[in-house]
């Protein structure tokens, strides 16, 4: 929701609130001193790592999404009404591909879900992306052990379908009517203008220069990955040129001006409530290995045991801040030999790299505030449950 959607008690009830921060909030303190810092810096360092070679890529996805992908096609594989093993089997191993963190998936989730998607295998899809990241689940294995490596990654793939079929069935009425209405004012089916082979061809150069540009070292880990990772840039220069190629060849002019309109549109959308979210995150939290507002001592001294409160706090916590793709790993390693136990380690990594603060921000953007309550909620409840069991027998 944008200001202009806001009625003046809410704007007013805005500008109150900010007056009260103002106000009270001891700027001076060296607490609040280091917390703020910590935001922008926060902010600057998630501005050059992520900004550029995660969201403008995904952006133009997402726009491309929008414009170009034939929304009945949509809904007949991810609809409401699709087949459920392939819609949720779409879902879930579509954003598996993409190994992304928890913001970079948001525009492109945004843009099948305005494409017709169903909220199941929409949410399945924006669970997957950032969760079932297959050289994260690979390190898990290898740096805390094959029982927890295990645990992560069966966990993220059912939580994926599992939580995706739950908001289907509390959300269905809503999700049928969101359906008909788009079959309703839905352009009849034309004759495309490009085949399908063009459009794989097109879309896919896209994906895959999002995948190889962020493609991440293993440190030595595997020989193969990383033989990927110092060609990295050769790789996606070789997709950008195909990109370059179907964008001028198989598109005309108008064509073009409209997929950058839509993904400029995405950007207005997402970049302000992302930018809010790292602020207030990098407030609170601060960046891994630097204390802000809330020192990281409290977190680790909280995550001691396999208590429910402590697989609840892990998986909370988690759920608040932001993870980029695989600096879970140390930062949960570090926890580790603070004491934490198994079972809030799966917990945190369950819900962290599949939320943040600022992705719950636009995930209500878009879905509203009750589905979004829900979704969290459903993350941080079953991430409690699968740590309390592991730490069980663990």
């Amino acid at each position: 929701m944008s200001m202009k959607e806001l009625s003046p008690n809410k704007k007013l009830l805005i500008v109150f609130g900010v007056f009260l921060a103002a106000y009270f909030i001891p700027w001076g303190a060296t607490r609040i001193l280091g917390a703020t810092n910590e935001a922008f810096l926060m902010l600057g360092e998630y501005a050059r790592q992520h900004v550029l070679l995660c969201l403008v890529p995904a952006m133009f996805i997402a726009g491309a999404i929008t414009v170009f992908l034939n929304q009945q096609a949509v809904m007949r594989y991810l609809g409401p009404d699709a087949n459920r093993l392939t819609a949720y089997g779409v879902g879930s191993v579509s954003g598996a591909i993409l190994a992304v963190c928890s913001c970079t998936v948001l525009p492109i989730f945004k843009g099948i879900y305005k494409k017709g998607a169903g909220l199941g295998p929409a949410v399945a899809f924006l669970y997957s992306g950032p969760a079932i990241n297959i050289l994260a689940i690979v390190l898990s294995a290898k740096v805390f052990g094959w029982k927890l490596g295990t645990a992560r990654a069966v966990g993220a793939i059912i939580f994926s379908i599992v939580i995706g079929l739950v908001m289907a069935l509390i959300f269905r009425k809503d999700d049928r009517k969101r359906a008909a209405d788009a079959r309703m004012f839905a352009a009849p089916d034309e004759k495309p203008r490009r085949n399908l082979f063009q459009m794989i061809v097109y879309m896919a150069s896209m994906v895959f220069i999002l995948v190889f540009v962020n493609w991440a070292s293993s440190s030595g880990d595997s020989a193969a990955w990383d033989a990927i990772y110092q060609a990295k840039w050769w790789i996606t220069a070789g997709f950008a040129l195909v990109l370059v190629y179907t964008v001028i060849r198989w598109f005309d002019r108008d064509e073009r001006v409209e997929w950058v309109v839509a993904t400029r549109d995405f950007s207005l959308q997402i970049l302000p409530l992302l930018f809010g979210g790292v602020l207030v995150a990098g407030f609170l939290l601060g960046r891994p290995g630097h204390d802000a507002l809330i020192p990281s001592a409290w977190i680790g001294g909280l995550l001691g045991s396999n208590s429910l409160f402590a697989n609840f706090f892990a998986a909370f916590s988690g759920a608040l801040m932001y993870f980029a793709t695989l600096t879970e790993i140390p930062i949960i390693q570090g926890l580790l030999g603070a004491g934490m136990g198994q079972g809030p380690a799966l917990a945190l990594l369950l819900a962290g790299p599949s939320l943040s603060l600022p992705s719950i921000l636009v995930i209500g953007g878009e879905l509203g505030w009750k589905k979004t309550a829900t979704y969290v909620g459903l993350v941080i409840v079953l991430s409690t449950a699968a740590g309390m069991a592991f730490g069980a027998v663990a």
